[in-house]
């Protein structure tokens, strides 16, 4: 478990982004598969989920997650879904009810974890290119102002995520980021292959961070595309032509 030092000192908090070690899954999933969506054993997922929610001091039905659909909607959680019911389609959850982990899946989209001491209010965030581009960030920082928190007090880390040198895209990807603001071109290099690019998607997130407001910000170096052992990846399964992937989990918590 990978923890970020811009939320380590608060002590009303428990945060991790977990690697994929410690689970029990086997094969491509191997080990610490949390993603209820994979075709991974269920079993094998629910205790993979039981095992991080115990990291925490809490019960499985503590940890929640989200059906995430690349939006920029967001969830104020004040309960854990009960037993059978639907997980909320949306990308990012806020809450200032202590005792329930809010758990965001990622295989190299972006995990942002936020907290404001003071309010006692945390959140978490997916941001793929979707939903940050699409306004994700802005969303679960009004969701947490909502329930009394101040941007400038509020601290955020960025988690691990595909980085710029694994994240090549085609020719008419940049435009989609430059006709919303030119400075976007900060995210961009040129690629060995003619006509393409690298996109920095941890830059672009931080970057919408600090238009925000927010007041700390903490970005991961590690990349889940070249870190095999530690982290799932979308992209590196899509090369080598699996079939399908684990998901990671990040985790944030107000202590009870």
């Amino acid at each position: 478990m990978i923890t970020s030092g811009a939320l380590d000192d608060i002590p009303a908090i428990r945060h991790g982004f977990m690697t994929r070690e410690g689970g029990v899954s086997t094969g491509i999933y191997d080990s610490l598969n949390c993603g209820l969506g994979s075709n991974d054993d269920p079993a094998s997922v629910a205790e993979n989920r039981r095992r991080c929610a115990a990291r925490f001091d809490l019960a499985s039905d503590r940890l929640v997650t989200l059906y995430q659909v690349h939006s920029p909607d967001v969830v104020t959680v004040e309960r854990p879904w009960a037993p059978g019911e639907a997980q909320p389609r949306a990308d990012a959850m806020v809450t200032a009810t202590p005792g329930i982990a809010l758990g965001i899946l990622t295989a190299d989209c972006v995990p942002v974890l936020f907290a404001d001491r003071e309010a006692g209010v945390v959140g978490g965030a997916h941001a793929g290119w979707k939903g940050a581009k699409g306004g994700v960030i802005e969303s679960t920082v009004a969701a947490m102002v909502a329930l009394g928190a101040r941007p400038e007090r509020i601290a955020a880390a960025i988690g691990p995520c595909i980085a710029q040198r694994s994240y090549e895209v085609g020719p008419e990807f940049p435009e989609r980021f430059l006709s919303e603001d030119a400075g976007n071109a900060d995210f961009f290099v040129t690629a060995r292959r003619t006509g393409h690019f690298m996109f920095d998607i941890g830059g672009y997130v931080e970057r919408r961070l600090e238009r925000s407001g927010v007041g700390t910000i903490q970005r991961s170096p590690n990349d889940t595309v070249t870190e095999e052992d530690s982290f799932f990846s979308y992209r590196r399964a899509t090369l080598r032509g699996e079939a399908d992937y684990g998901r990671g989990i990040s985790v944030i918590t107000l202590r009870g």
